[in-house]
């Protein structure tokens, strides 16, 4: 058995702190809080003091390296091990193992000692002609005449049999060479240029992909969306890929040569040079174009799984439009509109389906029964589907604004992205028993709107569709960034543990489904929590747990006004004593900000709590239970504006992002096609990541570039003197529209990506 000290050479805390840029301690600290069972948001929240204030975002690249690390390091045990039964573990060996620093070096080294099938190589070795190939890279004499002596032992029936099995020998260690394989592979990353073709007989369908008909780029600067394009077409068998350098293999060839290490004159060098040119054509060549090509789908898939992380959070932490009496719309022409009223803590008022849309087109019978629905149950907010029909119920309810003023009601488009996920989930099922599942997608909307974050938790992730690719990359990968970006949401806000539902409860750290849906049957059988310590009367919540997520649990109007705030119960006595130096009533504390900016923390300060904890509870003393999300506000549409033939270069209107890519940000304008900003039409100035200018949800003011009805396309941009401002058509009063973003169904190569932007690019080009 190979010690662990020997196989822990590598610190996973050491790795991890050079790689985060901070000290090692922190790292330590960390690692043995997770080993103990906290979680991310509990250590980055109430843990500040020990880890030094290591953010969530670290603490989660932290959690991932570490598994990672892990896993290396437990591979390595066992490769040395294996080595070490073989008889074969000498010191270079045990040292190159030791210093290997990913899994690939890891797997390289290891290869030469695998069990494999039989190979050409092996039968040759017993056959006896290993001192053929020793004498032959020696330069002891001329092929056939060296392999003369081989000829009649062990099958070998002629000179050219003992020459091939030789080359296979020769062959074989070239390809399980690891320093080898590292260095053709950097070369190759240095100098390779990824060609994309059309398979001839294809053509027509895979139209989607003209513009990687004949193209080329260097593989080391190739964006992400550009490589999943590419790699999807490869997928579905209309594009052929391949690696190709400059000086045709000259430079890849001499490494290999240099490895071999082959006199380069003398009597044996021609066949030599032809066998090391065998080895990079049938082994070497398409191993290394493989391996550079997975690294390529690796880098590519880990950036569009971060775009996808990093549109969902903006999503989950847009504003909330708060508690006011909401009426959903499911938009549906031959269907119907599903309509569903929700209260302002969302509980289900009514539902109905209304026909005023072809074929029924009960236009004005339905308008009075909407009006009537509003009336009735003082509806403040119109959330309506921006799917199917959206655009015709979208007129519809402005008709409504017009005849009856006096019911004081907003319209906001709202992404229904992921509606037709919940609706016909067990966990709807579970919710809303007796209404149909047409009706459950009016309910979602009108709640979505109230409170995007409450009622996105429902929905697999991955079904609301703010990702580039999302369908090409690893998805098991793609959910546990997703849902690590669910919990940090989730927990950044806060939950109300009196109202909310099972799925958000489920979200909070240390809480799993089973304790989130215990906690509401307690709710449901004992009432109200009075306190967070009624917590551990919960079945199977225990200290731990407690501890986990206490703090991100808040009580409205509790029997402790601490119980409100993110302020964890065991800093409660801290507070208190604050309260009795400084005597004054704990209540009085909370919100009087001239008092709490006065506070001397040194004075304060206790074993257990430093600056950053005190700094944390002072902050939250201030304004208890703030919700860290924007304001909310809505984009208003130009009513005139109803379809993408309406626009026109020059239009300047105003839209809201719905999806950020590398390449740019797709606008919804209101015609029910999103247009896109390139990444060069976002500002004035140089944008590298478009995510420093726009985030989804964001309201912003656009002009029409370029209008392709054929292809489906909308150009847009943001910059202030893109083209001369044309007036869009006079209309009436702008219908506010849309308080959140709505994400569409990922963008296939034809309407984004590397197609869309090579196609902008032209068209500026031709302008310039």
């Amino acid at each position: 058995m190979v010690p662990m000290a020997e196989v822990s050479a590598l610190s996973p805390a050491a790795v991890i702190a050079k790689q985060l840029g901070v000290r090692i301690q922190q790292i330590e600290a960390a690692i043995t809080l997770f080993d103990e069972g906290a979680t991310v948001p509990f250590v980055a929240r109430y843990r500040k003091e020990v880890t030094g204030g290591l953010s969530d975002d670290q603490l989660r690249v932290l959690d991932e390296r570490l598994r990672y690390l892990r896993d290396l390091n437990s591979r390595r045990e066992v490769i040395l091990k294996t080595i070490a039964e073989q008889g074969l573990l000498d010191d270079k060996l045990r040292q190159a193992l030791l210093a290997a620093d990913n899994k690939t070096r890891l797997e390289d080294l290891y290869a030469p000692f695998k069990a494999k099938r039989r190979t050409k190589a092996q039968a040759a070795i017993e056959a006896g002609l290993e001192p053929l190939v020793a004498q032959l890279l020696n330069g002891a004499g001329a092929p056939p005449q060296l392999a003369c002596a081989y000829v009649g032992s062990a099958g070998i029936e002629s000179v050219e049999l003992a020459l091939a099995g030789a080359a296979d020998i020769l062959i074989e260690r070239l390809a399980d060479t690891a320093d080898l394989l590292q260095a053709l592979r950097s070369a190759l990353w240095q100098q390779g240029v990824l060609e994309a073709k059309v398979v001839k007989s294809k053509q027509e369908s895979a139209a989607k992909y003209r513009d990687y008909f004949d193209y080329r780029e260097a593989i080391n600067k190739m964006p992400s969306h550009r490589v999943l394009a590419v790699l999807r077409g490869q997928s579905e068998g209309l594009l052929r890929l391949k690696i190709t350098t400059e000086d045709q293999d000259q430079r890849l060839l001499g490494l290999t040569a240099t490895y071999a290490g082959y006199p380069q004159t003398g009597p044996a060098a021609s066949w030599l040079r032809m066998v090391v040119e065998q080895a990079w054509k049938e082994r070497l060549r398409s191993g290394t174009e493989k391996h550079l090509l997975g690294r390529l789908r690796e880098a590519a898939e880990l950036d569009s799984i971060q775009v996808f992380a990093r549109n969902l959070k903006q999503l989950l932490l847009g504003a909330p439009a708060g508690a006011r009496v909401t009426l959903g719309l499911d938009p549906g022409l031959r269907t119907g509109v599903k309509a569903a009223i929700v209260d302002a803590t969302g509980k289900v008022l009514g539902c109905d389906t209304l026909y005023p849309h072809a074929p029924r087109n009960r236009w004005d019978e339905s308008l009075q029964q909407l009006a009537g629905l509003c009336r009735r149950y003082r509806v403040d907010l119109i959330a309506i589907g921006n799917g199917t029909g959206s655009k015709e119920t979208d007129q519809w309810v402005a008709e409504l604004q017009r005849r009856h003023p006096e019911l004081g009601v907003t319209p906001v488009m709202v992404s229904e992205a992921g509606a037709s996920v919940y609706s016909a989930s067990a966990l709807a099922a579970q919710e809303f028993p007796d209404l149909d599942v047409t009706l459950r997608g009016a309910v979602s909307i009108a709640r979505r709107l109230q409170d995007p974050l409450a009622e996105l938790v429902k929905i697999d992730p991955r079904s609301i569709g703010v990702g580039q690719y999302q369908h090409d990359v690893d998805q098991k990968q793609l959910a546990a960034a997703l849902d690590a970006v669910v919990e940090d949401c989730v927990n950044a806000v806060g939950v109300d543990l009196n109202t909310a539902s099972e799925a958000l409860l489920g979200r909070v750290a240390g809480l799993s489904p089973v304790l989130a849906g215990n906690i509401v049957k307690f709710r449901d059988q004992q009432g109200a929590f009075g306190d967070r310590q009624e917590l551990l009367k919960v079945a199977r919540l225990g200290p731990k747990a407690f501890e986990q997520a206490a703090g991100f649990l808040r009580i409205r109007d509790g029997r402790n006004p601490l119980d409100g705030s993110a302020v964890h119960p065991e800093s409660y006595a801290l507070v208190e004593r604050l309260a009795r130096h400084y005597q004054r009533p704990l209540h009085a504390l909370i919100g009087d900000v001239d008092f709490l900016r006065r506070v001397d923390l040194k004075a304060m300060a206790a074993n257990d709590a430093g600056e950053f904890t005190l700094r944390d509870i002072l902050a939250e003393l201030e304004k208890p239970g703030r919700d860290p999300r924007p304001e909310f506000k809505t984009a208003r549409f130009d009513a005139r504006v109803e379809k993408p033939a309406d626009l026109k270069p020059g239009m300047v209107l105003e839209g809201v992002v719905t999806n950020v890519a590398n390449f740019g940000a797709f606008v919804d304008v209101g015609v029910h096609q999103d247009g896109l900003v390139h990444i060069s039409q976002l500002a004035d100035r140089f944008v590298r990541d478009p995510h420093e200018v726009v985030s989804p949800g964001q309201i912003v003011k656009v002009r029409v570039m370029e209008v392709d009805l054929a292809r489906h396309r909308i150009s847009l941009s943001m910059k202030a003197d893109a083209v001369p401002v044309v007036a869009a058509p006079a209309a009436g009063k702008p219908l506010p529209s849309r308080s959140g973003p709505a994400p569409k169904k990922d963008t296939p190569p034809a309407t984004g990506g590397g197609a869309l932007a090579m196609q902008l690019r032209k068209a500026l080009k031709g302008k310039a």
